[in-house]
């Protein structure tokens, strides 16, 4: 069983719910190491003092910050603690709000919430009931790792979930950042109803196991050509931008061939059905690292697999981190 990565008690009004939080993610991207282009020769990162050119350990770095002058303030772990609110390891909940107020813009990873013992398993369910009953969230914070987060905390079926959050000033503001902002359609009316229709046709419930992540699919079956001398397939290249003057035809197109693939007994394996592929290619050897010296160019000509990415690609979390 995992551990919790935070102990500590929900606190709203009086009462007190002793949790452990435990993460309710995990991603499941391909490991690579760093080389030397060339060779088999592993690139390191160390920690090294800039003056004397030597490794400092872990447990002899400090923190510190330039407050101006040349004058330098250092801080080590402990005194940041020191400082830190909730030491008494308490989740304190500041106010109730319904969930469907909650921008997931502000959202950042997911937990579950357990109760911290079996003695208290009644007022943690109290709290998650009476929450799911009432559509509320509960927003609170918690100091996790050394920094303060804002959470919010939602029922979601027998457990409660923890949400931590940005801060407001932490999310930036689009027409600040962005070049382009759009503003109000201009669309035609013909083409606002005909996109409606696209949507419509291609509605259907959330179900977060029909989506993978097919991008590291493809890094792994790569590493496997390379390694055995096999020929790649590279996937097709990205669309091009639709022409805005066939826009309405283009919309009309795409309708019909969603209700076509709707009406089709063979919908399923259509959607799991690959694109186009390019005409494969021969990959070149792998490096066999054990050897330590530089390797020679390989004969056959070297290839890039780069898989398509599609939106919901990274969508495959379960519906507990939404």
């Amino acid at each position: 069983m995992a551990r919790p990565i935070w102990t500590g008690s929900i606190t709203f009004g009086l009462v007190s719910v002793p949790v452990g939080l435990y993460s309710a993610t995990h991603e499941h991207e391909v490991s690579f190491h760093q080389f030397e282009k060339g060779t088999a020769d592993r690139i390191r990162l160390r920690r090294v003092n800039e003056r004397t050119g030597k490794d400092v350990e872990y447990d002899d770095i400090v923190k510190g910050t330039d407050v101006g002058g040349g004058e330098l303030v250092m801080l080590d772990q402990e005194e940041l603690e020191s400082v830190a609110p909730g030491r008494s390891r308490s989740l304190e909940i500041h106010q109730f709000v319904d969930l469907d107020e909650i921008d997931p813009l502000y959202y950042q990873k997911t937990y579950y919430l357990a109760p911290g013992s079996d003695e208290t398993m009644k007022t943690y369910a109290l709290l998650r009931d009476a929450m799911a009953d009432a559509n509320r969230a509960a927003i609170g914070t918690l100091v996790m790792r050394g920094k303060e987060y804002l959470a919010a905390i939602r029922p979601d079926d027998d457990l409660l979930v923890l949400q931590t959050m940005y801060f407001a000033d932490e999310v930036r503001d689009p027409k600040k950042e962005l070049d382009r902002v759009p503003g109000t359609s201009k669309a035609k009316p013909a083409e606002l109803s005909m996109a409606a229709q696209l949507i419509d046709s291609m509605s259907g419930p959330w179900k977060p196991s029909e989506y993978r992540d097919t991008y590291t699919d493809r890094v792994n079956e790569l590493i496997e050509a390379k390694k055995a001398g096999r020929e790649v397939t590279a996937a097709e290249d990205a669309p091009e931008p639709t022409n805005v003057t066939d826009l309405l035809e283009v919309l009309r197109r795409s309708v019909e061939a969603a209700k076509s693939r709707q009406s089709s007994p063979a919908r399923k394996t259509a959607k799991k059905t690959a694109p186009a592929k390019k005409p494969a290619k021969k990959a070149a050897p792998a490096n066999k690292a054990a050897a330590k010296k530089p390797v020679k160019k390989a004969a056959a000509k070297k290839t890039t697999a780069a898989a398509k990415k599609t939106p919901a690609a990274k969508k495959t979390a379960r519906k507990r981190a939404s």
